[in-house]
C-alpha cells in the first residue's frame, strides 16, 4: 500500500487544503507526506532568477501542515524555483515517494492540459504511480467530507479490464498493494469489462460467459487471495461511457488506469485512457 505521499500543488488546485488534513491522511495509512510547490523563475533583464518573494509566500501558506502532526507521520514542506517536472522528480527521489498526488483539469484533447503537460512529462520519466484529482472536486468538499476522503483515498478501486497488457499490469499492482498493506486500507475492487455493441464481432451470451471465465475470474481469484473483496461487471456499449457509468453506480475511491502507449515525442497516451482521464470526475490512479 502507499505510505509516502508527495502532494504537488500550484496553490490554486484545491490540494493546498490538505495541509489542514494531515491527521486524516495519517489515519488513512500515510507515514510521510511532502507538500511541494514550484515557483517559476522570473525574468530579470532576460536572466532567469528565483522569485524569492513568491517562494516565501508559498512556504507561509503551506506551513500550517507542520502545526498538527500526529505521532507516526513525517511532514515536509518543499518550495522550489524552476521547472515543475524537474522539481517533482528530484523531490520524489529525495523522499522516496511511492505515490504522487496532482490536480487535473478538464480540457480539450488538443490542449497541453489533456492530462496535464507536467503529468505527461512525469509519466515518461518516472515509474511512481500518479493520483489525479479534479480541483473542482477538491473545492466543493466540506471539511468533514475531505476528512473522509483523506482517510479512504484507496479504499475501493474500479479497474477497467480488457485483458490487455496494461490492464493486467494494473491488476498486478493492485494485488501488490493489497498484499503489502498493514491495516486493510484497500478493501474492495471492481473489475469492469465493456463489450462493444453491434458490428460483426458482437459476443453471444455463451461467448461472454466464456470471456468472464477465462479473463475476469482468474484476476478476481488473485485479488481475493490477496484479501480484496472483488466483484465482476460486464457492460455493453462505449467503453469510456460505460466505465464512467459504472463509477457512478458503485462506491469507489478511484479509477485505476495504466498505459504502455506513452509517446516520448507526442506525449500521448492510449485514446481510451486519455478520454477517460479527460471526462472522469472521479480520482484516477495512473500506473
Amino acid at each position: 500500500m502507499f505510505h509516502r505521499l508527495l502532494v504537488c500543488t500550484d496553490l490554486q488546485d484545491g490540494l493546498q487544503r490538505l495541509v489542514q488534513f494531515v491527521p486524516a491522511l495519517a489515519a488513512g495509512g500515510m507515514r510521510q507526506v511532502v507538500f511541494l510547490h514550484v515557483v517559476p523563475l522570473r525574468e530579470d533583464l532576460n536572466i532567469p532568477k528565483p522569485d524569492t518573494e513568491k517562494v516565501e509566500l508559498a512556504k507561509a501558506k503551506l506551513s500550517s501542515a507542520l502545526q498538527q502532526v500526529p505521532a507516526g507521520i513525517e511532514v515536509n514542506i518543499q518550495v522550489e524555483s524552476g521547472k515543475a517536472i524537474d522539481a517533482i522528480l528530484r523531490t520524489a527521489k529525495t523522499y522516496q515517494s511511492d505515490v504522487i498526488l496532482m490536480g487535473s483539469q478538464s480540457r480539450n484533447l488538443l490542449t497541453e492540459k489533456l492530462f496535464g503537460s507536467t503529468t505527461i512529462g512525469l509519466s515518461q520519466r518516472i515509474k511512481t504511480p500518479l493520483l489525479t484529482i479534479r480541483p473542482q472536486l477538491m473545492s466543493t468538499f466540506t471539511s468533514e467530507e475531505l476528512t473522509l476522503r483523506c482517510r479512504h483515498l484507496f479504499q475501493s478501486l474500479l479497474l477497467p479490464f480488457d485483458d490487455s497488457e496494461p490492464a493486467r499490469y494494473a491488476a498486478q499492482q493492485i494485488k501488490t498493494m493489497a498484499e503489502t498493506q498493514p491495516d486493510g486500507e484497500l478493501r474492495n475492487c471492481q473489475l469492469c469489462r465493456v463489450v462493444s455493441q453491434g458490428g460483426r464481432f458482437q459476443l453471444s451470451e455463451q461467448e461472454e460467459q466464456k470471456m468472464v471465465r477465462e479473463t475476469l475470474e482468474p484476476i478476481r481469484n488473485q485479488l481475493e487471495t490477496a484479501g480484496l473483496k472483488t466483484e465482476i461487471s460486464v457492460r455493453r456499449g462505449d467503453p469510456v461511457t460505460e466505465v464512467l457509468q459504472a463509477a457512478q453506480e458503485t462506491d469507489i475511491s478511484a479509477i485505476v488506469l495504466s498505459s504502455n502507449n506513452l509517446n516520448p515525442f507526442l506525449g500521448s497516451i492510449s485514446s481510451f485512457s486519455a478520454e477517460l482521464l479527460r471526462r472522469s470526475w472521479h480520482p484516477v490512479l495512473f500506473f
